[in-house]
């Protein structure tokens, strides 16, 4: 572990950690993704629970802390804390004022990528299995969201299930969300997006969904209501944004969480499946709507 003790040498300890990830051994370097991914929380948390999300015994936190040049996990935290000081978390918690352009890229980019790699390893495939299966089985799918971005992805859903094959539906009207609600029955599913988890229009549409018999696949963080509400639940729990109620990493993560679900029905379609893709590939391109030839408005 003597090769990552010189990273704690420099009073910002989180920018030494971004930038030795890629040469710490593998166990170092899932501890280090675990912090750069969310080092305020980082900052809060016991040893017990640091360990339990990196995956490792708790000594092994201590021993890491003494390799990055820490005297212990307690002045980790202190000089971790000094990092975030040094940061601007009301523009991006890992770019600091005086930070180039060329390091904005870098550290911004670095951010997200250190949050995917330490997300990854807590996305249970059983889940993704089980809202796979609930919506094979479906006679019909509703997607929903409330708010911009949960509507896009919402939306964004839908349009993958349509080109599957599988009935599916997106309402972003409130009233639209519980009229529909109402209408699902047994074996219907609702997939409610919303990562801050507690918008209330939302979970009135899941509850009335719910007393229709609807199987309920929430996309939300750990812990929130609808969380609670959901029959099946495909945690997005990234770090939140200091200004914006749905940040990048947010987007990012439910983002992949849709494709990961697409991937995995349209697998599960079997043959049936790329066919029908195909098809709609070839009529978008004959269109020319969708395609590199496609003519050019302003040319016109």
């Amino acid at each position: 572990m003597a090769e990552g003790a010189e990273a704690g040498s420099s009073s910002d300890l989180l920018r030494n950690l971004r930038d030795t990830l890629a040469s710490l051994p593998e166990t170092q370097a899932r501890i280090a993704r675990m912090i750069v991914a969310d080092p305020a929380w980082v900052v809060q948390t016991g040893v017990e629970l640091l360990a339990e999300r990196a995956g490792v015994s708790a000594p092994t936190i201590v021993r890491f802390a003494r390799a990055v040049g820490c005297e212990g996990v307690r002045d980790m935290k202190l000089k971790l804390a000094g990092s975030l000081a040094l940061g601007t978390p009301y523009v991006h918690r890992s770019v600091r004022p005086t930070d180039a352009p060329g390091e904005v890229v870098r550290n911004v980019v670095g951010s997200v990528t250190s949050m995917l790699a330490e997300w990854q390893s807590s996305i249970d495939p059983d889940r993704i299995e089980a809202a796979v299966a609930a919506i094979r089985a479906a006679g019909r799918v509703d997607t929903a969201g409330t708010g911009a971005t949960s509507h896009f992805l919402a939306h964004d859903l839908h349009a993958r299930l349509f080109r599957l094959g599988i009935p599916s539906n997106s309402f972003s009207d409130a009233h639209l969300q519980l009229t529909a609600a109402s209408c699902l029955g047994e074996g219907d599913v609702l997939v409610a997006i919303s990562f801050v988890g507690r918008m209330p229009a939302l979970l009135r549409t899941v509850a009335v969904a719910r007393r229709a018999g609807a199987t309920v696949v929430a996309i939300t963080r750990t812990g929130t209501p609808l969380a609670r509400a959901a029959d099946i639940l495909l945690a997005v729990d990234v770090p939140g944004d200091a200004t914006m109620r749905v940040g990048t990493d947010a987007t990012i993560a439910q983002i992949i969480v849709i494709e990961i679900l697409s991937v995995r029905l349209g697998l599960a379609l079997g043959d049936g499946a790329a066919p029908r893709l195909a098809a709609i590939h070839d009529l978008l391109q004959s269109e020319q709507l969708d395609g590199d030839d496609a003519p050019d408005p302003g040319r016109e």
